[in-house]
């Protein structure tokens, strides 16, 4: 009895560890996804989504160092949005190939930012020295068994979070500006009919999505890594692209997809832990990857099916 007692109580702090790590972990992904969900409703595909965040995630660490942590973010979405608006030039405004544009961004800034740091801090990098968001438990909600310190004792960017996704949600569903933004993705020429300007509108949502990435990257570095590691983004402007499908374009649904991509990552950092010695910990690494795949998969078999 007591033996299943400490094995229950053992694999209710794992999962509740697990929790934990999966909120933090998702929380960056989230503010990509969201922002991008905002650009694909108005018809612009991002691709160049994981420039923004190793831009954001580059000067949130430099400015975290001058001026302190709320510094550090609002430097980080200011990177994001001007990498989005070198990419909104062009696929927006020029009317360039979107995937072609948005790969060229990324490599673009993946290089200038590894050489800004090089500069910037020398070869030795910045180690640890940046500061990081701190911690804030909300009382009794943080005390909840499994889920409260996992989701009530986070820093105030994964608050901000559980704000910023439903006020999406409503504003795209209710708000006039809303409307004329899914009409602009859906029905140009009815937008265009209606007196909006779909370039404008398109503009504003690949400028917010630039912004919402590059705080990702802030997140990335001031609320989880504690560093800034040359392409630390790692993908996830990607994974945040198929984020968006899986949450079917709608806020709420993105954000519940970020928890399960960020549960993804977290299960291979678990599973490494467990040292299972025979799987190559290659194989752990690529779980989000092969989980980003087979969601990209699924949704274009689906939608080939529906047009036959």
């Amino acid at each position: 009895m007591i033996q299943d007692m400490t094995v229950g109580v053992g694999a209710l702090a794992v999962g509740a560890g697990l929790l934990e790590a999966t909120v933090r972990t998702a929380t960056p992904l989230a503010y990509a996804a969201l922002g991008e969900s905002v650009s694909e409703r108005a018809g612009v595909i991002n691709i160049g989504l994981e420039g923004s965040i190793i831009a954001g995630a580059l000067s949130a660490t430099i400015a975290a160092g001058a001026i302190g942590v709320g510094g550090g973010f609002a430097a980080g979405a200011g990177a994001g949005l001007l990498v989005s608006a070198l990419f909104a030039l062009f696929a927006v405004g020029l009317r360039a190939d979107q995937i072609i544009t948005g790969t060229a961004i990324t490599l673009f800034a993946l290089g200038l930012t590894g050489t800004v740091y090089r500069t910037v801090y020398g070869s030795g990098g910045v180690a640890l020295t940046t500061p990081t968001a701190a911690t804030h438990a909300l009382p009794f909600l943080s005390s909840l068994p499994v889920i409260g310190h996992a989701f009530f004792a986070q820093p105030l960017a994964t608050y901000a979070l559980y704000l910023i996704a439903p006020v999406l949600a409503w504003w795209m569903q209710r708000t006039h500006a809303g409307l004329a933004l899914r009409a602009v993705g859906e029905y140009p020429e009815a937008a265009i009919a209606a007196g909006i300007s779909p370039r404008r509108t398109q503009l504003m949502a690949v400028l917010f999505a630039g912004a919402m990435a590059g705080l990702a990257g802030a997140t990335l570095v001031l609320a989880q890594a504690g560093t800034f590691v040359e392409g630390m983004s790692a993908g996830r402007g990607f994974i945040a692209i198929a984020i968006v499908v899986l949450g079917r374009w709608r806020p709420l649904g993105v954000a519940a997809a970020a928890l399960l991509f960020g549960a993804a990552t977290s299960l291979q950092t678990l599973f490494q832990s467990m040292g299972w010695t025979g799987i190559p910990y290659q194989l752990f690494l690529a779980v989000p990857y092969l989980l980003t795949l087979m969601v990209l998969a699924v949704t274009g078999t689906r939608a080939t099916r529906r047009v036959v």
